[in-house]
């Protein structure tokens, strides 16, 4: 072998071991994190786009709870207030929740299957840079000419179609796009978990996490053509001269709600199944203890997604459905309480007579399955029809989903984030600013959200940007406590960029009770990790994580 030959390869071998190599200074850097198509980097991207967008979206929640704070116009003209309400929910569906399981599942998934990189690295490059266009394109209606859009995140027929202001155009492209970046992104988790596993992992010896996210990823295919085509219809109303939705031209504004929900149900499902998996790794290796009926769990994701499929008129109870669909859409919603039942009994198996400890990621867990079970109960709730009529368009509805979406993906995330940081950085985050940080969000996100079923049950509609005088003291203590929970999140930032800066140097461990394949490498992870894949010994029964 030549001289020059030897060379290159040391130069190859020296990029590949110590990280990227797109030269010095500004230009250096800006090209690392556009052209990069390293699973670490991009999960990076998704994770800090997410972040971002969790604080606009939060400044709108803000702003809608202090137009709340006292009855009466005070600070927002109700046009604008609408246009909040609308917003603040799409970004924090598309832009917070989705985004951020993404990027745990671009950093986790190779390292958890002893995988070197994502299968499709340049797909991956790709489904993430469509994202900020996106969120550009659905934010920029706020300084357009006329309202952003103002009909409520669900953006039902005939308000988005012949009532929408021009704005609403912009908003069916963002989405479009969205809906293709996370095509793109199933379709590169699929492949990855699929073939490259480490030789040894079968399917039911990955993490739970990994099952998660494969589940997650055929549910993203399935669904979110089915927005696409309802927003397409939308667009074709508006412009084209169809009736889709359009009752005087023989159209019916139902469907709509038909087929939204028909991708709304099992996106619902889309932004908390990675949650499970998240709690499926934390909750063991603070318990010290394998994971309770790993099967069990497996099958149980499984079920909730295939029937994630059939209940998705329970949204719809009083539209005026005949009363056999009422009464299947009743039984099929109580029934997918089962298998998130058996998930919530095996945690707390999993807890009990284990050696607990309390670190900030198991705080975070244990409020998610304590905080999530009272959102499921809510949910049961709202199954039953007859009962659905009272609570329908009230605030028991905002408490409930906000119960569902908050403690259990918001605070899966943030649990994930603790959990893996050190592993990402090399270095430990301050213990003492997560826990400030927890007990903060956990106690004033039950001050904000809880009276708002007491609210819904006394009859207070949503979305409206004034009430009677008789809800007034509900709607100031969760005002109160809506600006705790959000400046409380600050708290967070803060110690990521602590940790990211002055952070304790981790060890390749971090966790005592951890076990799994990304806890075999040093901390940080390296910028290739398993180039050589772990061999794991297929005759071991995984009943926590795989023997290695």
């Amino acid at each position: 072998m030549s001289e020059q030959n030897t060379a290159a390869i040391g130069t190859e071998e020296d990029h590949h071991h110590h990280g990227p190599d797109n030269g010095k200074g500004l230009m250096g850097y800006v090209k690392r994190w556009v052209f990069t198509t390293n699973h670490k980097d991009i999960g990076t991207l998704y994770l800090w786009t997410s972040c971002i967008m969790f604080f606009i979206a939060g400044t709108m929640a803000l702003l809608i709870r202090t137009e709340l704070f006292q009855p009466g116009e005070r600070l927002l003209d109700p046009d604008f207030f609408n246009q909040m309400t609308t917003l603040h929910g799409l970004i924090m569906v598309f832009g917070v929740v989705m985004p951020a399981f993404v990027g745990l599942a671009n950093w986790q998934i190779p390292l958890m299957i002893g995988a070197p990189d994502m299968a499709l690295p340049r797909l991956n490059n790709w489904s993430f840079w469509i994202l900020p266009f996106a969120f550009i394109l659905l934010i920029s209606t706020l300084f357009l000419p006329g309202p952003a859009p103002n009909f409520g995140w669900t953006f039902y027929a005939p308000l988005s179609t012949s009532y929408g202001p021009p704005s609403t155009d912009y908003m069916i492209f963002a989405i479009h796009l969205l809906g293709i970046s996370s095509i793109l992104g199933a379709i590169n988790v699929i492949a990855t978990i699929l073939n490259m596993r480490a030789p040894g992992m079968g399917l039911m010896q990955m993490p739970v996490f990994i099952w998660s996210w494969l589940i997650t990823a055929f549910l993203l295919l399935s669904i979110m053509p089915v927005l696409a085509g309802a927003v397409t219809m939308m667009l074709t109303d508006r412009h084209f001269g169809t009736s889709f939705f359009e009752a005087a031209g023989g159209g019916d504004p139902v469907l709509f709600q038909h087929v939204f929900w028909f991708f709304g149900h099992p996106e619902v499902y889309v932004l908390i199944l990675p949650a499970f998996g998240v709690m499926s790794e934390v909750i063991p290796t603070f318990s010290r203890k394998p994971l309770f009926g790993y099967s069990f769990m497996v099958w149980a994701i499984i079920s909730i997604a295939l029937l994630s499929f059939i209940v998705w008129a329970h949204h719809m109870f009083t539209v005026g459905m005949p009363v056999a669909a009422q009464l299947f859409f009743m039984y099929t919603t109580m029934l997918i309480a089962v298998p998130t039942g058996i998930k919530v009994f095996n945690w707390v198996s999993t807890m009990y007579k284990g050696a607990l400890t309390f670190e900030t990621p198991m705080l975070f867990a244990v409020a998610f399955v304590f905080l999530f079970t009272i959102g499921g109960f809510s949910g049961l709730m709202l199954a039953i029809t007859p009962a659905d009529y009272q609570y329908q368009d009230t605030y028991f509805v905002v408490a409930h989903f906000h119960y569902v979406l908050v403690p259990g993906s918001i605070f899966a995330l943030i649990t994930g984030v603790y959990y893996w940081l050190p592993k990402w950085t090399g270095r430990m985050y301050s213990e003492a600013l997560g826990k400030w940080h927890f007990w903060l969000s956990a106690i004033s996100l039950n001050i904000t959200f809880f009276p708002m079923h007491f609210l819904g049950l006394a009859g207070m509609p949503r979305r409206i940007p004034d009430y009677a005088l008789q809800f007034t003291d509900f709607n100031v203590i969760a005002t109160l406590g809506a600006f705790v929970f959000g400046f409380s999140q600050l708290i967070f930032l803060v110690n990521i960029i602590w940790t990211i800066r002055k952070g304790k140097p981790a060890t390749g461990q971090v966790w005592e009770g951890a076990h799994g394949l990304e806890w075999q490498l040093p901390s940080p992870a390296p910028y290739h990790s398993w180039e050589k894949p772990p061999n794991i010994l297929p005759h071991h029964p995984r009943e926590n994580e795989p023997s290695y």
